[in-house]
């Protein structure tokens, strides 16, 4: 799961939105990246709701960094827009939150949880910044 469509388009549209000073619209986003502006308004709102991006109303209105892009993390936007975090596998987050009724014979958990924390560790660390070639 770790890239969706959704996390994907989050971090295209927050390059475009660092490029600029002034608010941007849905509609000329969608355009630029050729997506649906139905899809793409409900990430921007998710990425406003989670303080990522400030929202503007009005004729001028759209959508702006609220932070500078060495203060979002992948990991931030990923978990913003799919709404937990990023997960490489379907495996539980705990060997008592597994689905399976063989979590206490399963001998890849523990192998799969420490590569977790390290894409999680990983994917904290890396920003905004990082992806647009910033110091």
């Amino acid at each position: 799961m770790l890239i969706t469509r959704a996390s994907e388009y989050a971090i295209l549209s927050l390059i475009l939105l660092s490029k600029t000073q002034s608010p941007q619209g849905t509609e000329s986003l969608s355009k630029e990246l050729s997506i649906s502006k139905s899809f793409l308004a409900k990430i921007l709102q998710a990425l406003a709701k989670n303080d990522i991006l400030v929202s503007f109303k009005g004729v001028n209105g759209g959508f702006q960094l609220a932070k500078t892009p060495s203060k979002i993390s992948m990991l931030d936007i990923m978990s913003c827009v799919e709404g937990k975090a990023p997960a490489v596998f379907d495996c539980a987050s705990s060997l008592d939150d597994c689905p399976s009724d063989k979590a206490n014979i399963c001998s890849i958990w523990p192998f799969l949880h420490k590569l977790q924390g390290k894409i999680d560790s990983f994917l904290a660390e890396l920003t905004l910044a990082d992806i647009l070639g910033e110091e």
